[in-house]
């Protein structure tokens, strides 16, 4: 449905008094009101209210009856607002990122991926990771530094979000991948999200809370495990994250500060695991360990 301004054009005075009278008849209720300077030299500004097209006869009724007793010789004029989508509109400053062998892009950049790049559409959406973050980029460029040093027979993502590492992981391995958030909606996202490319089989998609859920050892052990969560809840899962890697697995992980990794690392040494690499990217770190 169309978004509709209706306005009045006059002084800056006559512009403030008049938003005082729209301010008076429409507080409380879910209007946008301002005034807008059109014409510096000649003392032009705007007074406007916006609303949806469906209730523009009441608002106008109301404004005319509020205005009829000071300012009748002043018309009440109307515009139609463009519809604009503002998650594409919000997208078109994002450039498409890339990592070891992965491009991420929106769906606006498609004619941007070079030949021999896998390719992984992402648009921003209600589950966090569209590949610009340095904890998201970092996964992906560990993700092919592991492909290339061991075989993998399967993968977690844990605490998917938008599923972009899952995605990555199949495009790029092409072995069974189990791909978890306790968040219903990323869930939901992420399985759109592979669809839209082109992953119709090998993905499993669940909302687990926890390790208790049957997904896990349904699809485990895991010979890779990417968790990009935040420090604080890794460290607290180590035990049980490292009970689901199979002999021999990997684990990458994110969502660590730098100054954050010794203790993330401390944790799983502890759990006898052997650090092999750690990614710097803009203050964030991505570790990869064995075990």
């Amino acid at each position: 449905m169309s978004e509709i301004r209706l306005f009045v054009t006059t002084t800056e005075k006559q512009a403030g008094a008049i938003l005082d009278v729209m301010s008076g008849i429409f507080e409380g209720e879910d209007y946008a009101i301002a005034t807008m300077e059109i014409d510096e030299k000649r003392d032009v500004w705007e007074a406007s209210i916006y609303m949806m097209a469906d209730e523009e006869k009441s608002v106008r009724s109301r404004l005319a009856d509020a205005l009829a007793a000071d300012f009748s010789d002043l018309p009440i004029e109307r515009e139609v607002l463009p519809e604009i989508d503002w998650i594409a509109k919000s997208l078109e400053g994002l450039a498409p990122v890339r990592a070891g062998h992965f491009v991420v892009h929106g769906s606006h950049d498609r004619d941007k991926v070079k030949t021999g790049e896998i390719a992984i559409e992402i648009d921003a959406g209600q589950a966090f990771g569209t590949g610009h973050h340095g904890t998201t980029a970092g996964c992906l460029e560990m993700l092919a530094c592991v492909a290339r040093s061991r075989r993998i027979g399967n993968v977690l993502d844990l605490g998917t979000g938008s599923g972009v590492l899952a995605i990555a992981a199949w495009k790029l391995l092409h072995v069974p991948g189990l791909a978890t958030d306790i968040d219903p909606v990323a869930t939901r996202v992420a399985s759109e999200n592979a669809r839209r490319n082109g992953v119709v089989a090998g993905l499993t998609f669940a909302t687990a809370p926890g390790f208790h859920s049957t997904a896990f050892g349904a699809h485990g052990p895991f010979d890779l495990v990417i968790a990009n969560i935040l420090a604080r809840p890794l460290m607290k899962m180590a035990p049980q994250l490292v009970a689901n890697l199979a002999p021999g697995g990997s684990v990458i992980l994110s969502g660590i500060l730098a100054e954050q990794r010794w203790k993330v690392l401390a944790a799983y040494n502890g759990q006898r695991l052997k650090h092999v690499r750690t990614i710097w990217r803009n203050g964030w770190v991505t570790i990869h360990l064995t075990k």
